[in-house]
């Protein structure tokens, strides 16, 4: 760190900087002064540092497929490609059947660890279809970890079940839930949830839902979707919504920043200022304040490479990223975009991680190692 302790101290964010190399995690302020800065190469470089302390030379992922089990949704996000309404034409629930013949082929030919199970809200799946469904794969395949429902989705099903978000929770972890992904905070701000998804939950409950997981046992990813209307500050504010819970519960596992697609969605026909992609500068600046601004609470984050690319996702790992996220066979929901294929092999992680000289670690679903692979694996 000697080579860059100069540019610290000469940099408009350098206190900031310096804070968080000592374990201090910065307040809010501190972290709209990051996202305000262009100092992008020196964020990284500190925040590189802090992921090397943590972790070596090393990145991890997860084998797995993800499992999107109904395209109908009645929430009507303008920045969705996927959904379909109820009836609509190209709507689909898969059957437990199907659920079964796709995991078990996916472990079959590809020797997955983890099934992300995600959805559209749709009205007319009882909390029955997915207990089924969950209790099917940890009998059928315990090696299998269950990730699964977005907090949204949690809400959905507590509606159309005239219950309780908590037991919903309580219900679905009975039946084999594992961990919850962070999907359905996007800008834990309201005033930007009410312009791009506002039939969807509150920030307000979607932290609380979170908690609710938390406090029953089931550890979360916590999620952002920038790019699209929201400003510095209210990243700030999601960073610091995030980091308040984290204090309070411990049960986030890892937090993941990705870059809103705005191909085919009804953002990018209705707001201008939003019909184009954030960029690689932007993913660089939102994994080092990543980093910088929650390392002392979450451990890892997340490179995100369905959104941003294999190249992006590469370069996320010198800036502060320890993990480049799952294989993701079988995914729907970003294809929809358009944007570019949505399906990487363990192989080509693999290869992509030893690239920029780090060793690959397959991991399971709560981020335990399961083996080393590739070269560093043979060494």
């Amino acid at each position: 760190m000697s080579q860059i302790a100069e540019q610290i101290r000469s940099s408009g964010i350098g206190d900031v900087l310096e804070g968080a190399l000592r374990g201090e995690r910065p307040d809010r302020d501190g972290c709209l002064r990051l996202l305000e800065s262009d100092d992008v190469h020196l964020m990284g470089m500190a925040a590189g540092h802090l992921a090397a302390k943590r972790f070596g030379k090393k990145a991890s992922f997860v084998n797995n497929i993800i499992l999107n089990y109904t395209n109908v949704c009645v929430t009507d996000c303008k920045f969705c490609a996927f959904y379909r309404p109820p009836g609509g034409p190209g709507a689909y629930t898969l059957t437990l059947q199907e659920i079964e013949a796709r995991v078990r082929t996916a472990r079959e030919s590809f020797g997955i660890r983890q099934v992300l199970i995600q959805g559209g809200h749709n009205p007319d799946l009882r909390i029955e279809y997915y207990e089924e469904a969950f209790r099917m794969m940890r009998e059928r395949y315990p090696e299998v970890g269950v990730h699964g429902l977005s907090a949204s989705e949690i809400d959905a099903i507590a509606g159309v079940e005239g219950t309780s978000t908590r037991e919903v929770i309580g219900r679905l972890r009975e039946a084999g839930l594992q961990s919850v992904p962070g999907a359905g905070a996007e800008i834990l701000v309201d005033a930007v949830k009410r312009e791009i998804s506002p039939n969807k939950i509150t920030s307000a409950q979607w932290l609380r839902i979170m908690r609710e997981a938390h406090e029953a046992g089931l550890p979360a990813s916590a999620t952002m979707m920038y790019g699209h209307v929201e400003s510095d500050r209210d990243v700030a504010d999601h960073l610091c919504s995030i980091a308040a819970l984290q204090e309070r519960t411990g049960g986030f596992m890892a937090f993941i920043p990705w870059s809103f697609e705005p191909n085919n969605t009804p953002m990018q026909r209705e707001n201008p200022s939003a019909a184009y992609g954030a960029g690689g500068g932007r993913l660089l600046k939102m994994i080092a304040v990543s980093r910088l601004c929650l390392d002392a609470l979450i451990p890892h984050v997340q490179s995100s490479w369905l959104t941003n690319g294999v190249g992006m996702a590469q370069l996320a790992l010198r800036y502060g990223a320890d993990d480049f996220g799952g294989t993701l066979i079988g995914e729907e929901v970003v294809s929809c975009t358009g944007a570019r294929s949505t399906e990487l092999t363990d192989g080509r992680i693999i290869g992509a991680i030893e690239r920029m000289g780090y060793a690959a670690e397959e991991r399971d679903n709560f981020y335990n190692r399961v083996r080393i692979r590739g070269g560093a694996a043979a060494a």
